[in-house]
């Protein structure tokens, strides 16, 4: 909040600023200072925590890049980037955050607007992540389902695949269930003799 009080101070400051100059006639340092207003007032389109932050996750450094996106305030941002900072808390937090917390933010993020739709598959993919550690499979195919018609470029391939592939082999057959129901889910012990 602090920020964005400072920002548009600043902004009306530099703007005045510059009207004032080319009133007196100060031609020059007008046209140099609009340069300037004019990066004030595109702060208020890109944060500059959200792009140190994506710098960091590219260099690797997820731990920087996790301090930066968490000191933003999503709520004083355009709503393209308030999706965007929803995503990359809900992607880099979640072990903090926990599953429902980070399903939720995901969801608002995807019904926001999300940019790209390699960024929307993304999403969806660690959507269908969560809802398989909590056991809904169906809406885990689903979200697979859709997160694979959205990766057009096929960079997302294996891991749609190996995700698939989890979810084949977690699933316990009918005759499992049934014998573990029957013996109450317990292993018999050998009688001793």
């Amino acid at each position: 909040m602090l920020n964005f009080i400072i920002r548009c101070i600043l902004a009306v400051s530099s703007i005045s600023y510059v009207v004032y100059l080319f009133a007196i006639g100060h031609w020059g340092w007008a046209i140099t200072m609009i340069f300037v207003a004019a990066i004030i007032v595109l702060s208020f389109f890109r944060n500059e925590r959200m792009i140190l932050g994506l710098n960091q996750m590219r260099i690797g450094n997820t731990d920087k890049a996790k301090m930066h996106i968490n000191k933003i305030e999503p709520k004083f941002l355009p709503k393209k980037q308030h999706a965007y900072v929803l995503f990359l808390q809900a992607v880099l937090n979640s072990q903090e955050l926990g599953f429902a917390k980070s399903e939720q933010l995901l969801r608002k993020a995807l019904s926001m607007g999300l940019r790209t739709d390699q960024d929307k598959a993304v999403a969806r993919m660690h959507l269908a992540g969560i809802c398989v550690q909590t056991n809904r499979r169906q809406e885990a195919t689903t979200l697979l389902a859709e997160a694979k018609k959205l990766d057009k470029s096929g960079m997302m391939k294996e891991q749609i695949a190996q995700m698939q592939q989890q979810m084949r082999v977690g699933t316990p057959s009918k005759n499992q269930m049934r014998m573990a129901q029957m013996g109450g889910g317990r292993q018999k012990m050998p009688r001793k003799r």
